[in-house]
């Protein structure tokens, strides 16, 4: 790794962390030696980016410093685009124009030597569709704007849900967040009637109206609360923000 190229890498742990980090926590992650750390830190100091820290002790970053617009490395550019086209894939349409919206402006900034934006290892087949093999049935795409709203402003929702046998019961729900499983699209959420966190397709959810009641200030943590109850190797499916 050029030098400029690991002080950035650099500046970019420190962004993250915003909190005190070793420079052997910095060098494991960079595969250098501590000292290349050491020196990098003076580099950085001497330029005048706001570190605060000394060697032994820990280095993090003075609030309120942000990097310029910053150059994409091929597999971070990869991975960019496979979740837009995973997004696009999924079927709700105003995430799928968002997607395609935000995979042109990626293409357009992105210097000839890296915009290979139709180039990439990586494809989704669109909802529904095959590559040849196989594919169960899936149910057709839905517009989940509002309910992805109704997440955010943490508003509570009311709807009727048909279980797999078609038996309907009446749910007011926490709605926490939207995952796309094995083709379906499903909601976590706490139900207030089963009084624990319970995931819903959002295909079998009929009526759905959101409502007034908020539930603010509650929902990262109930998520999280969610999440601390899934194998760790699930843990990384619950995207937290």
């Amino acid at each position: 790794m050029r030098r400029a190229d690991r002080l950035l890498a650099i500046i970019q742990i420190l962004q993250r962390r915003r909190s005190l980090i070793t420079a052997a926590a910095m060098a494991e992650e960079l595969e250098v030696s501590v000292r290349t750390i050491y020196r990098d830190m003076a580099v950085l100091m001497a330029t005048g980016v706001p570190v605060e820290g000394e060697a032994g002790v820990g280095y993090m970053l003075r609030e309120g410093y942000d990097l310029p617009p910053l150059m994409f490395g091929i597999d971070e550019i990869e991975a960019i685009m496979l979740g837009a086209r995973l997004v696009a894939a999924a079927g709700d349409r105003s995430l799928a124009r968002a997607a395609a919206s935000a995979i042109a402006k990626i293409g357009q900034v992105l210097p000839q030597d890296r915009n290979g934006a139709e180039r990439y290892a990586h494809l989704i087949a669109p909802a529904g569709g095959t590559l040849g093999g196989d594919m169960a049935e899936r149910p057709p795409p839905q517009d989940l704007g509002e309910l992805r709203r109704s997440i955010r402003q943490e508003r509570k929702i009311r709807f009727s849900y048909e279980d797999r046998h078609g038996a309907l019961s009446r749910r007011t729900v926490r709605p926490l967040a939207l995952v796309f499983v094995d083709g379906y699209r499903m909601l976590i959420g706490w139900c207030e009637l089963r009084g624990d966190f319970r995931t819903f397709r959002t295909d079998r959810m009929k009526a759905v109206r959101h409502l007034d009641d908020r539930f603010a200030g509650q929902g990262r943590s109930l998520l999280q609360r969610y999440a601390s109850g899934l194998p760790e190797k699930m843990r990384h499916a619950v995207i937290l923000g």
